[in-house]
């Protein structure tokens, strides 16, 4: 990949000019060429610009997908895929990142500091992403991190603790934009993790190359007490392949996707299966909710959607599906700790300098034991999201570590949202501070099952 042989030794972040890469070092080194070069200014990033509106409206848009681009077949049909080793753990439970990984944060940091946060609150109004935003995460490296290095990625091992990490540091610039970025690294993840080698060859490609496919993941139903693990969305075997119908809610990016992996019931258990964009009775409509709406949220609806045998993707008694789900909460209660990170770095100055009564209001007793329980949570979550996280790079079996900090993630997450927009008062409840968009987005985590994956 040209990213990667374009990349040398050497540079702000320490890596010795004699020293030779491990793939993680790659996207370290990318990360940093993005932030020393003068890509931010080139797209005017640096300040707010005007956004086109994607959908604001109840009825939003509805359409018949764009064509999406030919994916040639290549690969063996029915032979494995390549795939990663598990992460060497030492046995025990240490939360210290390496070297590498504490180079990864504070470049992603840098990253989601000087590019997705200005970008933010347009992003939010219009419902939709910058494509300069979403070029430049992808010219950094972004969709490949799950991908194995045999396959043009940059994977050498599992890479849940590493995604995790930078889910944590992108969502401190912003949750929406967030997901916008990492839906097409999710996709390809995922195929990565389960795909034949015939679904790798034919469609990694798209996501290790220069134009980077749009894609996502659409689990998530709008139905009452939508259950993720019991999905509405049928899939019916025919004498060629498969029939595909239902309707998928909270879609990031579906308007512009180019793939989907799609969750349907199939003989009574849960399956993903691989679907084009451009397949006959796929249509796309504006899904905009109350938060994340900078990942630019559609609807899908399949009627008689006709896949191939080899659409399915992974096994199709279940496990397949279930990883897939625990991993995507893993991946939602990291952006939750990115987020309820920023809302932290906010109102604790905020606190220190606001005025009230002749001293600052966070000599009130109230308002810093508000703050010192936002920490206090906050800490929390990222313990056993991190616990779960490398319990899933190293290939144990992580259900219980997930759900906890799944719970954890999801009630906490919102009171942290809620605590800051109390603890600026009015200027917690308008637009001018970004408190009350992280409050909007922090709500989402218990309900987005599947949009993101580490």
């Amino acid at each position: 990949m040209s990213l990667i042989n374009n990349l040398r030794p050497g540079g702000r972040h320490g890596i010795a000019t004699t020293e030779s890469r491990d793939p993680i070092g790659y996207l370290v080194a990318g990360l940093s060429r993005l932030a020393q070069s003068d890509l931010i200014d080139r797209f005017g990033l640096r300040k707010s610009t005007e956004q086109a509106v994607f959908s604001v409206t109840s009825n939003g848009f509805k359409t018949m997908t764009v064509a999406s681009r030919t994916f040639a077949k290549a690969g063996k049909v029915g032979r494995p895929g390549v795939r990663v080793a598990p992460a060497a753990r030492t046995g025990l439970f240490d939360l210290t990142p390496t070297e590498d990984e504490q180079m990864l944060v504070d470049v992603v940091t840098e990253y989601a500091e000087e590019v997705i946060r200005p970008a933010a609150a347009d992003a939010d109004a219009a419902c939709a992403a910058p494509a300069e935003v979403l070029k430049a995460g992808a010219e950094i490296g972004l969709p490949i991190l799950g991908v194995p290095e045999a396959l043009g990625g940059i994977s050498e091992e599992r890479s849940a603790m590493a995604g995790t990490l930078v889910a944590e540091a992108l969502a401190k610039g912003d949750l929406g934009l967030a997901v916008a970025g990492l839906a097409p690294g999710s996709v390809a993840t995922a195929l990565g993790l389960w795909g034949t080698d015939a679904q790798q060859q034919t469609y990694l490609p798209a996501f290790t190359g220069d134009d980077v496919a749009a894609a996502a993941l659409a689990l998530t139903e709008p139905t009452v007490l939508f259950d993720v693990l019991s999905p509405s969305t049928t899939a019916v075997r025919t004498a060629d392949g498969f029939t595909l119908n239902g309707v998928k809610s909270l879609v990031p990016r579906g308007a512009d996707a180019e793939l989907f992996i799609v969750g349907a019931l199939l003989d009574g258990a849960p399956a993903l299966f691989l679907v084009e964009s451009g397949t006959d009775g796929l249509a796309v409509e504006g899904d905009p909710a109350m938060g994340v709406r900078a990942a630019s949220l559609t609807r899908i609806t399949l009627t008689d959607v006709k896949v191939g045998s080899d659409a399915v993707l992974g096994e199709t008694d279940g496990s397949t599906y279930r990883d897939c789900v625990r991993l995507s909460r893993l991946a939602w209660c990291a952006l939750a700790i990115g987020t309820g990170q920023a809302v932290l770095d906010y109102v604790t100055p905020y606190v220190k300098e606001r005025q009230a009564f002749g001293e600052p209001i966070a000599h009130r007793q109230s308002v810093a034991f508000m703050v010192a329980n936002i920490a206090i949570e906050l800490q929390a979550m990222r313990l056993v999201t991190y616990k779960a996280a490398s319990r899933a790079a190293a290939g144990k079996d992580f259900t219980r570590e997930v759900a906890l900090a799944r719970k954890l993630c999801t009630d906490k997450g919102m009171q942290i949202g809620l605590d800051g927009v109390q603890l600026l008062g009015g200027h917690g409840f308008v637009k001018e501070h970004p408190v009350e968009r992280w409050y909007r987005d922090l709500r989402a985590i218990g309900i987005m099952e599947g949009s993101v994956l580490v």
